[in-house]
């Protein structure tokens, strides 16, 4: 079972263990990881679920879709590795796979 850890803009770690074909945004709902609500309930209509990917994991986690892009537009503080983790899809090849959460979302 793959494994993600997630790090608050505080610097607190959390990491939980995630069923591969789950998304990032719904192991961080499951698990209360504080700064990502998933309002729209991973349909991509929304920003709550904006991360920052390690820089140590942006080519195995991928690129946004254009979709993903233009509702990035609605985040906070985007930067070259922000994902909307409900676009994350997680398999074993992302075990220690690691999150930022930003200051604060949309």
């Amino acid at each position: 079972m793959p494994a993600i850890t997630f790090i608050s803009f505080e610097g607190e770690s959390r990491t939980v263990n995630a069923q591969a074909g789950a998304t990032a945004m719904e192991v961080a709902v499951r698990n209360n990881v504080p700064g990502i609500d998933g309002d729209c309930g991973g349909a991509c209509a929304c920003a709550t679920c904006h991360v920052y990917v390690d820089e140590a994991w942006r080519v195995q986690v991928g690129e946004p879709s254009s979709m993903e892009e233009d509702m990035l537009d609605f985040a906070s503080d985007v930067r070259p590795n922000s994902r909307l983790s409900c676009q994350i899809k997680i398999s074993d090849g992302l075990d220690g796979l690691i999150l930022h959460t930003p200051e604060r979302q949309g």
